[in-house]
């Protein structure tokens, strides 16, 4: 696949927004289901939140994970493993952004 074809690909973009989304999801549902009682003050749709906003962060974290992988690396192979590197950095680091601003108020005090 030459880089020409692959910037105006819409489903790579589309798989990688929905991997990402998948992982968060798993990850946050995951986490509430182990998180235990929770307190009175939180309300009773506290999960709500972090259901929404965690798989949101995951998706765009995906996203900057397929810019990233489609615009910075190139043909080289050193180049390709800096532009993983990178994407996955971003992606953890996207992801637990919006961890934290999922569970702010709850969890995260």
């Amino acid at each position: 696949m030459n880089n020409a074809t692959s910037h105006s690909d819409p489903t790579a973009l589309r798989r990688r927004l929905l991997i990402g989304a998948g992982i968060a999801t798993a990850l946050i549902v995951f986490f509430l289901l182990n998180a235990g009682e929770s307190k009175p003050e939180w309300g009773k749709y506290w999960r709500i939140k972090p259901l929404i906003m965690v798989p949101l962060a995951g998706a765009f974290g995906g996203g900057l994970f397929h810019y990233i992988q489609q615009f910075i690396g190139g043909q080289k192979t050193w180049t390709r493993i800096a532009a993983f590197l990178i994407g996955a950095i971003a992606f953890i680091v996207t992801l637990w952004i919006g961890t934290v601003l999922g569970l702010n108020g709850t969890h995260w005090d």
